[in-house]
């Protein structure tokens, strides 16, 4: 008599350990993201209106300049994201 185990189970769980530690780190990675644009809103926030003139940002700016981080608030895209 012979005895066949299977490593089905074993695939299946190594499979979704995998899924479920994919999904953290896309969830991890979007706060991230989230906490970074909240720091850039209320650093540029705290800046005077001559300061963000400076830059070339307006304080109606602002939410854009958080909500596209990679595109200046002219259309330009700047060659170093600054979130990194």
């Amino acid at each position: 008599m012979s005895t066949i185990y299977s490593t089905s189970w074993l695939e299946r769980t190594s499979a979704s350990t995998r899924c479920v530690c994919s999904l953290f780190w896309e969830c991890w990675d979007a706060f991230q993201e989230w906490s970074d644009r909240q720091k850039l809103h209320a650093t540029l926030s705290n800046l005077s209106d001559r300061e963000l003139m400076d830059i070339g940002a307006s304080r109606g700016e602002i939410d854009y300049v958080v909500s596209n981080s990679d595109i200046g608030p002219r259309g330009i895209r700047s060659r170093v994201h600054p979130l990194v």
